[in-house]
């Protein structure tokens, strides 16, 4: 009887236990569908390559690219909770086909088995293609860069890579590439001699750098150190000397240069003996001058044993050895002291102020000595009413007893003034 209510209409029975399953199948995939991921910059390690640097032999890989893309199929429930970081994408050697050189990239995601079909990775590109070279070796010297300031009153002295020089080896086509190697240092804030551990930096014959994954060397696990000499640094002045007798009726009377000092470098026991640094007199000849000998002056050569120029190039200082009638005197009067008078109420100024003049006087030595014409320059623009640019002779009042000698003059423009209805005009009111 029991057999009987079992079996009793046994094919609707199974029609509804499949229909249940069908219902819960198709809620399951509308409420955790099956969906794909991308995932892009995923590195790819490459494995067992001892299989070929073993032998001698060394690899490039052809066109090699930064990184892969990885597409992940899986439920969204998974996708969900991956995350670039679970991604491992490898290049095994032992799966290298030997005629074409292509090894085969394969992804796969951290806690999920390779063969697990319920999450699925796709990649591209599908493979990498290697080439396989002998191995050849070369050496090259290390030179050093700095980046970073030291300390206020610190320059950097000599510095020493250790070692000097490094064997690299690799495909001949990438160490021939190879055009010189950098060992890149900090020295930020240092103030005493250190040994400060450096970056090393290959770069090629276009000055870009270069990817060493593929090269060998032989610093070992110590790497490249460069010892830095830190010299501390002081501002020293100049003296320049002169040599020759100016012409007859003249007279030597002082030097000034360009710059007045320079700023040198050296140990702190070098430093401490030099407060000047003075130029033989065979640097300047005024024989027979009579006017101002301006010479340039190289003074590298006269730099104590232990000193040099924080700046290389101010090695070249501009000197004027001034030579002026005896009994006279020479000096320089801006343009901008001139003052202006008689200018008409209906023009304004400007004056070229290029150059300064220079004014050469005469007279008793004591009136000389204590000469001052900063206030005493003038032009009269009286006879210039009319607009125009104009040479205009320079005044300049001195003491009696004391004569100008030379006759100077300044280039003005003369320009119409613009009334208040003119210049509202132009700006549109």
């Amino acid at each position: 009887m029991k057999e009987h209510k079992f079996t009793q209409h046994i094919g609707l029975k199974i029609i509804a236990l499949l229909f249940s399953f069908l219902l819960w199948l198709f809620v399951v995939n509308i409420d955790n569908p099956k969906m794909s991921k991308v995932f892009d910059d995923v590195q790819v390690t490459m494995e067992n390559d001892e299989i070929i640097l073993n032998n001698g032999s060394t690899y490039e890989i052809v066109n090699a690219p930064g990184s892969i893309r990885v597409t992940v199929h899986a439920r969204r429930s998974i996708l969900e909770n991956i995350k670039n970081s679970d991604i491992t994408a490898k290049a095994d050697f032992r799966e290298m086909d030997s005629s074409t050189g292509l090894i085969p990239i394969k992804a796969t995601i951290a806690g999920y088995d390779e063969n697990d079909t319920s999450v699925v990775t796709e990649v591209s590109p599908y493979n990498l293609q290697v080439q396989i070279e002998a191995v050849v070796s070369n050496d090259f010297p290390i030179q050093v860069v700095t980046e970073g300031i030291p300390r206020d009153g610190y320059v950097v002295g000599e510095m020493k890579a250790n070692p000097t020089k490094i064997t690299i080896g690799g495909s001949e086509q990438m160490v021939d590439d190879i055009e010189r190697v950098v060992a890149k240092i900090d020295v930020t804030g240092l103030s005493e001699d250190t040994d400060v551990p450096a970056t090393l930096i290959y770069y090629d014959g276009n000055g870009n750098t270069m990817n060493v994954a593929q090269l060998t060397n032989n610093l070992g696990d110590k790497g490249v150190t460069v010892n830095v000499q830190m010299l501390q640094t002081k501002k020293v002045s100049l003296k320049f000397n002169v040599s020759g007798i100016p012409a007859s009726g003249y007279t030597y009377t002082g030097w000034s240069s360009e710059p007045e000092s320079v700023v040198v470098c050296g140990t702190k026991e070098a430093l401490s003996a030099v407060d000047e640094i003075e130029v033989n007199a065979s640097e300047i000849d005024i024989s027979g001058a009579s006017s101002r000998v301006e010479q340039t002056v190289d003074i590298s050569p006269y730099l104590p044993d232990g000193i040099k120029l924080v700046d290389e190039t101010a090695n070249k200082v501009a000197v004027t050895a001034m030579v002026e009638q005896e009994g006279g005197r020479t000096i320089t009067l801006p343009v901008g002291a001139i003052r202006v008078t008689n200018l008409a109420e209906n023009l304004k100024i400007s004056v070229e102020s290029d150059a300064d003049l220079e004014v050469q006087l005469t007279g008793k030595e004591e009136l000389l000595k204590k000469l001052d014409i900063q206030n005493a320059a003038s032009i009269n623009l009286k006879d210039y009413t009319e607009p125009g640019v104009y040479e205009i002779p320079v005044n300049i009042e001195v003491d009696s007893g004391v004569t100008v000698m030379n006759s100077l003059t300044v280039r003005v423009t003369l320009t119409e003034k613009k009334d208040e209805a003119e210049k509202a005009a132009e700006s549109g009111h």
